[in-house]
C-alpha cells in the first residue's frame, strides 16, 4: 500500500529543482529584470534510492529577453524561450503535476529558493512550494558541504567529482542539472546524512 503524509503526499518523494534565468554579462539592459526561463525538475524515490521522474517546464519571460550571453552559457535561445508558458502557468504546472506544496524540495544553494520568492511576489502568483517557502526546502550544496567537511561550498560541477559522480548532460540545463543535483542527494541519502524532511537553508 502507498504511504501518504498527513497532507496527502507520498512519503519518501523529493522535488529537486534547478532553475534558468535570463541573464546578461554585466548589468541588465534598462527596465530588465531576471526571470526564470527554465525549471528543471527531478523526482527523486528516497526510500527506493532512486530517480524516477525528469522533467522540464520552459517558461516565456514577459519583462526581459534572452541574451547571446545567456544562450551560450544555457543553451536557451529567446525563440525557444518564446514556446514556453507564462510564469503563473509554470507554478500552476509544478502544484498540479508535481506534487508542489506536497512533497518537499530541494535545490543546489539557494539561489532557487530567493528566485522564486522574488519572481512569484513580482508577479502576484502564489507561491507552488507553500508558505513559508524555505519549510520544505533543502539547500543540498550546505549538506554535502557539511557531509565532506569543507570549508567552501562547491558548485555543483565540483561536488560532482568530489563524490566520484558523473556529470550527466549539459551544465547550466536545468533539466540536466537538476538530474546531477538529485544524483547527489541520492549519495548524501546513501551517508545517512540527508535530512528527514526539508527546511535546511543557508546560501
Amino acid at each position: 500500500m502507498e504511504r501518504r503524509t498527513a497532507d496527502g503526499g507520498r512519503e519518501g518523494l523529493l522535488n529537486v529543482i534547478d532553475l534558468e534565468a535570463t541573464c546578461w554579462q554585466g548589468q541588465p539592459p534598462p527596465g530588465a529584470v531576471s526571470e526564470v526561463t527554465e525549471i528543471g525538475l527531478t523526482v527523486v524515490d528516497l526510500d527506493a534510492r532512486e530517480r524516477v521522474g525528469r522533467h522540464r517546464v520552459l517558461v516565456r519571460p514577459a519583462r526581459s529577453r534572452v541574451s547571446v550571453f545567456c544562450t551560450e552559457l544555457t543553451g536557451i535561445t529567446q525563440a525557444e524561450a518564446d514556446r514556453g508558458v507564462s510564469f503563473a502557468q509554470a507554478c500552476a504546472t509544478l502544484v498540479r503535476e508535481h506534487g508542489a506544496g506536497l512533497w518537499p524540495w530541494a535545490s543546489w544553494g539557494d539561489y532557487d529558493r530567493r528566485q522564486f520568492v522574488r519572481q512569484c511576489a513580482a508577479d502576484g502568483v502564489p507561491h507552488p512550494f507553500g508558505h513559508p517557502p524555505e519549510r520544505t526546502h533543502t539547500n543540498a550544496k550546505a549538506v554535502f558541504t557539511d557531509a565532506h567537511g569543507l570549508r567552501r561550498r562547491p558548485g555543483m560541477a565540483r561536488a560532482l567529482e568530489l563524490a566520484g559522480l558523473p556529470l550527466e548532460g549539459r551544465h547550466h540545463r536545468g533539466v540536466d542539472d537538476a538530474w546531477n543535483i538529485a544524483a547527489l542527494v541520492l549519495r548524501l541519502a546513501d551517508l545517512g546524512v540527508w535530512p528527514a524532511a526539508g527546511g535546511r537553508g543557508g546560501p
